[in-house]
């Protein structure tokens, strides 16, 4: 507002008790916003009424957790991320302390069921006996077909059916901070992802491309980088986002150093190349925000659309409260 006076603030949200973890645009209609509180909320944006509070159980204390991440007798509780179905009908959710994810039925605004995360997937991506395994994010590809969720150093590829498709490891263990699904070709979706150690990785999750091991899960395979040492860069990437423009992909990447990089991909340098990880990107800017950068967002300019009305209305004005289950170890 203070750098453009045609902007301004339309108010303040405050019905989360916690820190707010992520916001959502569903629509043009609604926003969904989930907190530490374990809820989340659905908001009109006509008039920012609070339309519906979806209510996670909080899970059971065991043990003393480290740090100060809960109170004395207590477990360290909230949503992590969440992830709405292209259909507009379903939504996954993560927690904290849950070695699950929880699904919504967004017509009916309540619980639809659990999916307990196996000790053997977990195993897989890195989830020890004395890590935490709870997922950090969960992302839905555009055609709704397969979701990601991501933990501390690996993710694991769910179809549709919640069954495990692949898992998504790194050669060199770091941890992931963001995913994202891009669109390469008319049928080819990447999965990118950003890392500890300062690169984003663009992995294939079709079915032909996983890569067989001695045992266990097949994983992803690794199609290209962006960043890293061979780049400059070794930093933490925090956050990242992608746009399309023509035959080329805009990224902008966030570190918490403060600096913020614009790179350019061409579509074709995203080709699959058997045995062969191509370094790919080309660096157009560099901003020094002088701040900590936590999360980044991008869009394209466009002028408004006449005539381009708010969508229907979903999901009813109700409060939903599910304590069912509330031990999240017995899903």
């Amino acid at each position: 507002m203070v750098e453009n006076p045609q902007n301004k603030e339309l108010g303040s949200l405050l019905h989360h008790s916690a820190t707010v973890t992520k916001v959502y645009f569903a629509n043009r209609g609604k926003l969904l916003s989930s907190a530490e509180d374990s809820t989340i909320a659905v908001t009109r944006t006509r008039d920012w009424s609070l339309l519906s509070t979806i209510k996670a159980p909080i899970p059971k204390a065991q043990g003393r957790p480290s740090g100060d991440t809960a109170p004395v007798g207590g477990a360290p509780s909230g949503i992590n991320d969440f992830a709405v179905h292209p259909s507009m009908k379903l939504m996954i959710s993560v927690g904290k302390s849950e070695k699950c994810m929880r699904l919504w039925n967004l017509v009916t605004g309540k619980k639809a069921g659990a999916l307990g995360f196996e000790r053997e997937q977990l195993n897989e991506v890195g989830e020890g006996k004395w890590s935490s395994g709870e997922g950090r994010r969960v992302v839905w590809d555009k055609e709704g077909e397969e979701f990601v969720v991501v933990f501390e150093r690996g993710a694991l590829v769910f179809g549709v059916d919640c069954k495990v498709r692949c898992k998504i490891v790194t050669e060199r263990k770091t941890k992931l901070h963001q995913v994202f699904y891009i669109e390469v070709g008319e049928d080819r979706n990447l999965l990118a992802a950003s890392t500890e150690d300062g690169r984003i990785l663009f992995f294939s999750t079709k079915q032909e491309d996983l890569e067989s091991g001695k045992e266990g899960l097949k994983s992803a395979r690794l199609v290209a980088q962006l960043g890293g040492k061979a780049a400059g860069i070794e930093g933490r990437i925090k956050d990242f986002s992608i746009l399309r423009h023509e035959q080329e992909f805009v990224v902008s990447t966030a570190n918490s150093e403060g600096i913020v990089k614009v790179w350019s991909i061409a579509v074709d340098e995203l080709d699959l190349d058997k045995g062969k990880v191509k370094q790919v990107g080309k660096l157009l800017g560099t901003l020094e925000t002088n701040n900590r950068v936590t999360c980044l967002v991008s869009y394209a300019m466009l002028p408004p659309v006449e005539g381009d009305g708010e969508e229907d209305e979903d999901l009813e004005e109700d409060e939903v409260d599910d304590d069912s289950g509330s031990d999240s170890d017995d899903e």
